[in-house]
């Protein structure tokens, strides 16, 4: 049995599914949580060494198609055969709808518009997005199912310890859900979610990399304005953190595989009750012109984040992804002022304090 497993600080929040299934964590992490969570942080994150040995990669360009298809498996993968591969997509295309259905729901106004898109070599995606609705400033809700060939340096790039160096291209497969949703009013948070699987292909006796396969995902609240009951329900479900924590894991497959479906299954399947009852209670709360500038404020820092520090956001842009997808997880406006420093003990403040100076929260 496998050592328990420690913790991560979760900070992907690229809706470039691709990128971000191949190539989310520099080191090999365990199943985790961030640090609000009371159990121990892992150190010594470096959000970019890496991504620079990758950047001339190529990513297929993707074709927009008129409707959403049953299935983007081919043939050969066994459509509805019971295998991880059909079953996580499977997952991933009810939790898209259960994620918009409830959102459209709370929102009562926005309505999300689809795009399908294929990929010339293997797979797709369906990406979801509802803006200026009545209490979603944005919100994207992404899947996609890809696989091809990636060279030798992209899989030493998506895998932490590798230990075969054998050269030569390794045929891959990518699944995922990625979402970022931006209410309108401050006191209600931002969330970011994204669950993926990754394989790769090639025989133990190919020249590519063996075949290797792995979980990874998290779920992270970033609110402008702390109230504890709140933090305190979604986990129950700079020298600064993105937001107050979540769950995240990668790079997983120390476990039997049947288990970690089950386990992302149930993560993926926990965003709506442990989101959607913090949005409904603060979507209508009375707010001012300087609580709507903090907010601003703080979405200029999940922007600087998600352009400077996110690896998938970084490596989807530097290697030609789909830049509609990439940079839904940005909201539609955010604000920037030079050395801006809330009134230290005022409610700014005390958000700023717990982003720098993680707290346990339960």
């Amino acid at each position: 049995m496998p050592p328990p497993p420690t913790a991560a600080l979760s900070s992907s929040s690229s809706l470039c599914l691709f990128p971000l299934s191949s190539y989310s964590s520099p080191k090999k992490t365990q199943l985790g949580f961030c640090p609000s969570f009371p159990f121990t942080r892992l150190t010594n994150f470096t959000p970019t060494r890496r991504l620079m040995t990758c950047s001339a990669v190529s990513i297929e360009k993707e074709t927009l198609i008129s409707h959403r298809p049953h299935t983007f498996l081919r043939e050969t993968d066994g459509l509805d055969d019971g295998s991880v591969r059909s079953r996580f997509q499977r997952m991933i295309m009810e939790v898209q709808d259960s994620v918009c259905g409830a959102l459209e729901a709370v929102d009562g106004a926005g309505k999300f518009k689809e795009d399908a898109w294929t990929r010339p070599g293997g797979g797709g995606g369906i990406s979801r997005v509802l803006q200026d609705g009545d209490v979603f400033e944005k919100a994207g809700v992404n899947i996609s199912v890809v696989y091809g060939v990636m060279p030798p340096e992209a899989y030493r790039a998506a895998k932490a310890n590798v230990t075969d160096q054998k050269s030569g291209p390794v045929p891959f497969f990518a699944a995922g859900i990625s979402s970022v949703l931006h209410p309108k009013n401050p006191f209600a948070p931002t969330l970011h979610f994204n669950y993926r699987y990754f394989e790769t292909d090639a025989p133990k006796d190919a020249p590519g990399a063996p075949r290797q396969w792995w979980f990874g995902g998290g779920t992270d609240l970033t609110p402008s304005y702390i109230f504890e009951e709140d933090v305190k329900h979604f986990h129950s479900h700079r020298d600064e953190r993105r937001g107050l924590g979540g769950i995240f894991f990668d790079d997983l497959n120390d476990y039997d595989q049947e288990m970690l479906l089950s386990f992302a299954t149930e993560c993926a399947n926990s965003v709506v009750p442990a989101y959607i009852p913090i949005v409904e209670k603060r979507k209508n709360t009375p707010f001012t012109e300087s609580h709507k500038a903090w907010q601003q404020l703080r979405r200029g820092r999940y922007i600087e984040f998600n352009l400077v520090y996110d690896r998938g956001t970084t490596f989807g842009l530097k290697t030609g992804g789909r830049i509609e997808s990439i940079l839904v997880s940005l909201p539609l406006t955010a604000r920037w002022e030079y050395d801006h420093k809330p009134e230290e003990g005022s409610e700014e403040w005390k958000l700023l304090d717990a982003c720098m100076n993680p707290n346990e929260w339960i």
